[in-house]
């Protein structure tokens, strides 16, 4: 999962030194994040240090974070003519830095690991845009979604072009497989979930190189992992919240899964973590195209330890 490195020494003694935005915006920078875990355990691939809001931002709607926490848009997006001023046009160009990033841990895997690139789904990022950034209730998305549906697809055809080309330009920089993100799926009602958010990926996965690995997590969203399958997708990634063996079950065999330890369990002890991964592991036994991750992006808190006990427990398991 992304933050890979958020719990380490090395990236705090690096973050104390530049901001979040200035180590996503500089490449030798968003390198070093992203090879920190790589150079601690024996894990399978780098995943790029970066942000899902860059694609608002190079569109015209900038980001930060706010002093209390969350994120704050430059502004809420709530007319027409704000959407208008909406960019797709040269949005790799403007997301350059993340090219340059991709090139220089490409160089320094030396082609030993895999390379993940990743990026927000259009939901997800228009629930920033329109919310004005964090939101509680997401009560001004909804609202649009039901009652200004051809403001949303317009919207939405938007972001799905710019996700479009930033996926293009990560292929081109040397990514192995892309992931998407989306983080606030959880939120639409399972009826919606096609019209405000899979139809939109599914367009995005289609305009990916043929046989071209992408990795669908949508958190939140049990009810529909059976439709995610369906949607081109070569991986879903799943939440904690569900038993992955029943979702083994339900799911195709030409897709493989990605998940899904409850991340709070790495702020535990080793001894806990090399339990319920084993138990993990043990459910997923005798099924075909498992990854072995968190169900969600690992907390801050997290425990250097746990992370060793969990990378041993599943490197050694048979």
């Amino acid at each position: 999962m992304r933050q890979a490195g958020r719990y380490l020494p090395e990236y705090r003694a690096l973050k104390a030194k530049s901001s979040f935005l200035e180590m996503v915006r500089t490449p030798e920078l968003a390198a070093e994040v992203t090879l920190q875990p790589l150079r601690r355990f024996a894990l399978d691939a780098a995943i790029i240090f970066s942000d899902i809001l860059v694609i608002p931002e190079a569109l015209g709607q900038g980001y930060k974070f706010r002093d209390e926490g969350g994120i704050a848009m430059e502004y809420r997006l709530e007319n027409r003519a704000q959407l208008d001023r909406l960019n797709v046009a040269g949005v790799a160009e403007r997301l350059d830095y993340m090219a340059q990033s991709l090139a220089l841990v490409k160089r320094e895997l030396k082609g030993e690991r895999a390379l993940l690139g990743f990026g927000g789904s259009p939901w997800t990022l228009a629930t920033y845009m329109i919310e004005g950034g964090s939101s509680e209730d997401f009560s001004r998305i909804k609202e649009l979604f039901f009652t200004d549906r051809a403001f949303f697809d317009a919207l939405m055809e938007k972001l799905t072009a710019a996700v479009i080309e930033f996926f293009h330009m990560q292929i081109r920089a040397g990514a192995d497989a892309i992931q998407i993100f989306d983080s606030w799926g959880g939120i639409i009602a399972g009826q919606d979930y096609e019209a405000a958010s899979l139809r939109w990926m599914r367009q995005i996965i289609a305009a990916m190189p043929p046989g071209f690995p992408v990795i669908l997590y949508a958190k939140g969203c049990p009810m529909q992992l059976t439709d995610m399958a369906f949607s081109g997708a070569k991986v879903l990634g799943v939440d904690w919240t569900v038993d992955l063996g029943v979702v083994r079950r339900l799911v195709p065999n030409n897709v493989a899964l990605q998940g899904n330890l409850d991340p709070v369990l790495m702020n535990t002890t080793p001894a806990i973590v090399r339990r319920e991964a084993t138990r993990l592991l043990e459910t997923m036994r005798g099924g075909s195209g498992h990854i072995f991750n968190l169900g969600h992006g690992i907390m801050p808190s997290a425990k250097i330890e746990c992370m060793q006990a969990l990378v041993d427990t599943v490197t050694q398991w048979r």
